[in-house]
Parts: C-alpha cells; sequence; structure tokens
C-alpha cells in the first residue's frame, strides 16, 4: 500500500472581519445536555479548487462569523452551575491549511478504509497552538490541498453551539460569502429563550460498553427508495419519507441478524427537529431537537412487513409531537434525551438533508459531506446523500459486529437492483 503524507503549512485563528458585540449569551436547554458539550467531525470533500481554497474560505469564514458572532467566542460556565454559556470573545476560530502529496483519486476520495489518518484530515492543535479546551472551543476548520486540484475541508463543530441543521446553516454562510454576496441568505437567529426551559435534570451519563463494531458502507439508488415509497402509499393510502423506508428496512434486517430471542426487546432511536413545533424562525442555528424512540419484542419487527415497520416509525413520530410538549409543559419528570446504549438499541442520524451537500464556496458544491464515524460504543447508523456520482443515499453503518454483518448485509442488499 503506498504511503501518503499530509503536511501541515499554517495555522491560527480567524476573527470576525469587523467589530462584534462582547456579551455573555445563554445556552437553551438542550444545548446544555451533557452529551452535546463535545466537537462533531465532518468531511467535506471537493473536486476542485485547491489552489484558491484556502484564501478564499478563510476570508469568507471572517466574514461569516461577523454575523454567526457567538461561533467565534467560547463556551464557559454561566451564572448557574452545570448552565454553560457562549462568551463572545470574538477571539476566533482555528482555522489551518495543509497539503497532501497526493490526489483525491489516489486515496479513492477518502472511501472506508481511509488511506489518510482521520487526524490527518481534521483539525488537532497542540495546546501550544490552540489553549482552549476542545469542549470549550466552537469550531475548527482545516482545507487540505490535494494534488490535481481537489480539497477536503475537515471540521470539528461543538454540538452544543448549534445542530445539524444549524452547523449546516453557518457553513452554507461561509459559501455566500464567498461567492461575493454581503451577507448570508439566511440570517442567524439566537432565540435560544423561545427553546423550552423545564427543571428537568439530565439523567446520568450512560455506560458505555465496548462493542468492537464493523464500518459498512450501503447505497440505495433513487429509483429504489422511490418505489418503497410508492409501495408505502398503496399500503397505508399516506406518504412517507426516504427516511423512513430505509430506517424500517435497517431495523428489520438488523433485528433478524442479531438472531435474538422472540421476546427480546429492541430499540430505535433518532432525533427529529421540532423547529416547526416551537415555529421558531428560519435562521434559528442553535438545537432543536427531540428523540424518536420505538421499543418492540424481536418477533414483532419480524412479523412484521416493511411497511408496517414504516406504520410503527410513524407512529413514534406523530407521539414524538405530544412528548415534547408534556417535557416544555413539565408534565413529566423524566428525561427524555436519557439514552440506553447496548447492542440490542441502535440509533439513527439523517444527515441528507441538512445542507452540506449544497454548500458552494465558488468551486461547486461537495462531491460528498458527511460526519466521521468510528466508534465502539454505540450501534449507530447515518443516513446522508451518496457522494457525487452516485444517485440516491448512502448509509454509513456501525451497528453490527463481525458476527453478524454478513447476514445484516445479505439483508440489506437482497432486493437491491
Amino acid at each position: 500500500m503506498a504511503s501518503f503524507k499530509v503536511t501541515r503549512i499554517s495555522e491560527g485563528p480567524v476573527k470576525p472581519a469587523s467589530a462584534t458585540p462582547e456579551e455573555t449569551l445563554p445556552l437553551a436547554w438542550v444545548d446544555r445536555y451533557p452529551t452535546h458539550r463535545g466537537l462533531v467531525e465532518s468531511m467535506h470533500i471537493f473536486r476542485s479548487g485547491a489552489d484558491a481554497a484556502p484564501g478564499v474560505i478563510r476570508e469568507a469564514l471572517g466574514k461569516a462569523l461577523a454575523f454567526f458572532y457567538p461561533l467565534a467566542g467560547r463556551i464557559v460556565e454561566g451564572a448557574e452551575p452545570g448552565c454553560p454559556a457562549i462568551r463572545c470573545t470574538a477571539d476566533g476560530v482555528y482555522f489551518a491549511e495543509a497539503e497532501a502529496d497526493c490526489s483525491l483519486e489516489d486515496v479513492r476520495f477518502l472511501e472506508r478504509p481511509l488511506l489518510l489518518p482521520k487526524e490527518d484530515l481534521v483539525p488537532y492543535p497542540g495546546d501550544d497552538r490552540w489553549g482552549v479546551e476542545p469542549h470549550n472551543t466552537i469550531m475548527m476548520m482545516q482545507i487540505t490541498k490535494f494534488t490535481c486540484g481537489g480539497f477536503v475541508m475537515g471540521l470539528r463543530f461543538n454540538h452544543a453551539s448549534a445542530d445539524g441543521m444549524g452547523a449546516a446553516q453557518f457553513i452554507n454562510a461561509i459559501g455566500d460569502m464567498a461567492r461575493g454576496l454581503t451577507e448570508p441568505k439566511v440570517k442567524p437567529v439566537w432565540d435560544r429563550e423561545k427553546f423550552p426551559n423545564p427543571k428537568i435534570k439530565p439523567g446520568p451519563l450512560p455506560e458505555l460498553p465496548v462493542l468492537a463494531l464493523d464500518y459498512i458502507v450501503l447505497d440505495f439508488p433513487t429509483g429504489y427508495i422511490d418505489g418503497l415509497k410508492k409501495q408505502y402509499k398503496e399500503h397505508s393510502g399516506k406518504f412517507c419519507s426516504g427516511f423512513d423506508v430505509l430506517t424500517a428496512k435497517l431495523w428489520q434486517c438488523r433485528t433478524r441478524a442479531l438472531n435474538l430471542e422472540p421476546n427480546a426487546e429492541v430499540k430505535l432511536c433518532f432525533f427529529a427537529s421540532v423547529r416547526h413545533l416551537l415555529k421558531l424562525d428560519r435562521g434559528y442555528y442553535g438545537n432543536s431537537i427531540f428523540p424518536v424512540k420505538m421499543s418492540a419484542p424481536a418477533e414483532k419487527v419480524l412479523g412484521s412487513s416493511i411497511m408496517e415497520v414504516v406504520d410503527m416509525i410513524r407512529q413514534a413520530k406523530d407521539r414524538m409531537a405530544v412528548e415534547f410538549f408534556q417535557f416544555a409543559k413539565e408534565e413529566t419528570d423524566q428525561d427524555p434525551f436519557q439514552m440506553t446504549f447496548n447492542y440490542e438499541s441502535t440509533y439513527v442520524s439523517d444527515w441528507s438533508k441538512l445542507g452540506f451537500s449544497e454548500v458552494d464556496y465558488g468551486f461547486g458544491p461537495p462531491v460528498f459531506a458527511g460526519p466521521l464515524v468510528n466508534n465502539d460504543f454505540i450501534a449507530s447508523v447515518v443516513i446522508l446523500k451518496a457522494p457525487l456520482p452516485l444517485d440516491g443515499t448512502r448509509m454509513l453503518a456501525s451497528c453490527v459486529t463481525k458476527e453478524h454483518s454478513e447476514e445484516f448485509i445479505r439483508g440489506m442488499k437482497a432486493d437491491l437492483p
């Protein structure tokens, strides 16, 4: 196997391009949730623009931060213990530029397994270069130039400051500035006080098992997904999403692969936006999510048709609104965000419509944009837009061990064209 090298050639803070307010802004209840206090890592791969990208994006980042100025600050402890806030210091975002001695083709456009270490592609500055702890840092960015004109943006974004949709809103704002706009198409709105602030205390952090999960990539053409959606329309007379049908297929195939006892409880969880329930402004970029949880005996999941499993998912979505308002009105004393991480539970995250795939810095949209997923303690799946030139949806699955991966893959691919 060829050995390639990435060399960092510059690094340092990018500050807002103009003066910004000095204030401390409170985070919402869901922003402050302990499991959100960390940096989510992602890769954004572009086929062209390498020579211009570092300078263009660095300048555009400064201009975007003038609007999204809290993101140039730091997370600090608030007036009350356990209530972190953002101090708007204008200290800036860590930004690095690097060069790879290979082309994106040489490293298979960073398909798994990666031919370059993850740590070379996303920023990991030393304490001498960036003295802020990761859980207090809001954002870091690295642009890595490849030979033959491609580049990769490696991003680390603190979940406490924004959810996926909010992070994508900011990244698109950088694109707006890079293409010469004078302000973002969607202006940021803080308004954290509009998210409910119940007195419910977050539950204890869950225990994390070591599961040694396989990493599996599955692609589903648009025509195949549309066929499943059509079947559901015929089954129920109602419409459903591509997420619904793929998640139903995932839950059933995974349950079959695990070969559990018939009465064993299998669980599925994903997070849904509640922006529509709260009637939040389009520019709201904070966390505005709520868990959708399902639990059923293995025999029920396996004994149902895929369309009946879609029914179960849609019913859980409908229940979510009721459960959210019970949480908001303090009609429950249970922490709805409390999670259990065991092998019978799987967590699904939908990146397909967040907006990362539409970002344009003047070099066209990314070939691929998605998270770097690699853990051995949460059975998880990410659904996202398939990389160009593929048409459809990609599933990044770290949800089964090697013992069960062959049966899981067989089931997921069983009726693919």
